[in-house]
This record gives C-alpha cells, structure tokens and sequence, in this order.
C-alpha cells in the first residue's frame, strides 16, 4: 500500500509448496478489505519473484532455516521473532499463506491488550487465559495452554525473547529433549503463556475444526443453527492447514461430495453442510486458479 503503514502483515516461504500466485493472491485481497495501510515482510529461503510492489523481503535466520525446523513441527516459523528480521516500529499480524481472508485483517490488531500479548488459535483443551496462566505456574510450567499458529498477532519488538529462548534452550537440548520445543505453536505458547490470548471464533476459524465433523448428522446440525449461520457470515478469515484440505482441490469436489481426514474428521462439500463459506472458497480458489493459469502462459 502506498500511504504510511500502521502495521505489518508477515508472511513465512520456504521450499515449492506455495509460490507468488498464492502469496500475491493473499496479499491483494488483505489489500482489498484492510481498513489501515500496512506494510508486507515476507520471510523467505531465497529471492522471491512476481510479488506484488511493496513487499518487503527478509532473508530466513541461518539459524532458523535448518533442515531439521522445516519439518512437520515448522520451528522455522519462530524466525518471525528473531530481533532484526521483522522491523520493530508497529504491531504485526503473521498469516499462513493457505489461509482465506473475506475481511478486514487490521481489526487482529484490536484484539491484542497491550504490545506483549501474543494472539493465537485456541487448540487444545486447557483454555487460553487466566486458568491457563495459573495451571502454568502451579506445575512449575509444565502443563500450559495452547495454541495454533496459523495466525498470530505480536508486537516484534516485545516478543524477540521467544526466539532466544528457542535458541538458548537448543543450545541445552537439541530438537528433542525439552518438549515445548517439538512444534513451533507449542513452543510460542510455552514462551508467551503470561502474555497469551485466542482469537475469537467470531472473528477467524480453522476449517478443520470448525467445518468438519465425524458425524454427517451433526454437521448439518450444526450448519443449520442460527447463531452458527450468524458466525459463519461474520467470519474475517479461515485457514485450511494440513495435506488434508487443499483449496484447490475443493473446486474439483462434486456437490455433496467429501473425504474423512486422518483424525476421523468428515467433509461435505455443499452449501447445506457448511453455508456460505462453500461459496466464498469457490470464489477465492477460483480466482487463484486462473492466476496460476496466467502465470503459465
């Protein structure tokens, strides 16, 4: 964007899985709805191009880009802490490239209560907040509240100390013998727990969790009740994380059509099983496509 910034989106590249069709197509529409100018910095194993203007690109940490990170546990991803990589001047929203946006990403940024706070998808059982803070202290940081990192809002200049735990605790134990360290969402909410708050549903959803269901009967329950219909139709953002659910790939499906993912998790692909947001992913996939067509002209 061309006016001054008031905050920056992060994005994280590394390896062939995704491309500039999938990171313009991102960044445009984040353009298309943000309320406030922003700033794009895109961490990446290498040069990058056909961005759109504007986009920053910051060389991967050494540290940070190692083979044994860019695993399933992505402790790469811990790269947008590292002092010096994303400028420290205003708060950041990091998405994950298969995430879809349908509204405006600045209103993240309300979310967070003050610079420190460190704003994640709630993933597991033990809540996020107070109880997760206190559970944390009575068992001298063992047990702690988690969250997922497919977006995450932070101030790089208040969080830097994330990654030099990280490192520090690797110097001590390797990859493997400190368990927050097996993933880089665990180990944010480890580091960050006095600090942690979660995204609200009403706001950005995971669409594993929150379209599919083991049961057929319970998702077109579920779709079929009025204040989930309300949600669904509010929703800023939805991220489709995992080999399981690839947007493209939606397209492809018939009407009604769908698969059972690996933890038992059932799709149906129609507007009856999960509203409005069928159409909104035909939509964008829709139009990634045909960018990945031109591309290839």
């Amino acid at each position: 964007m061309t006016t001054e910034a008031n905050w920056q989106l992060v994005l994280i590249l590394w390896g062939t899985k995704y491309g500039a069709p999938e990171v313009s197509q991102l960044v445009e529409t984040i353009a298309k709805y943000s309320s406030r100018p922003f700033r794009t910095v895109l961490i990446t194993d290498r040069p990058r191009d056909g961005l759109p203007e504007g986009v920053v690109q910051r060389e991967f940490p050494e540290f940070f880009i190692r083979e044994e990170m860019r695993t399933i546990g992505c402790q790469a991803k811990l790269a947008m802490f590292e002092a010096g990589v994303v400028p420290q001047d205003l708060p950041a929203v990091y998405v994950d490239i298969d995430t879809v946006v349908f509204g405006d990403m600045s209103k993240f940024l309300d979310v967070a209560q003050s610079d420190k706070a460190v704003v994640l998808f709630q993933s597991a059982m033990l809540p996020i907040g107070p109880l997760g803070r206190w559970v944390w202290r009575r068992s001298d940081k063992k047990r702690y509240a988690r969250g997922n990192s497919s977006i995450v809002v932070y101030h790089p200049r208040e969080s830097g100390f994330i990654a030099e735990q990280f490192r520090n605790l690797h110097a001590q134990h390797g990859m493997t013998g400190f368990r927050p360290m097996v993933a880089d969402e665990r180990f944010m909410s480890w580091a960050a727990q006095e600090h942690l708050q979660a995204i609200p549903k009403s706001m950005a959803v995971k669409f594993p969790t929150e379209f599919m269901l083991p049961w057929a009967w319970l998702i077109y329950l579920r779709a079929a009740m009025p204040w989930v219909k309300s949600r669904w139709k509010g929703l800023l953002a939805v991220t489709l994380p995992g080999v399981d659910v690839k947007g493209q790939e939606l397209l492809q499906m018939p009407e009604g059509g769908g698969f059972v993912d690996r933890k038992g998790r059932r799709l149906i692909w129609s507007h009856k099983a999960i509203g409005p947001m069928k159409q909104k992913l035909t939509e964008y996939y829709g139009a990634l496509l045909a960018r990945e067509k031109e591309n290839d002209i």
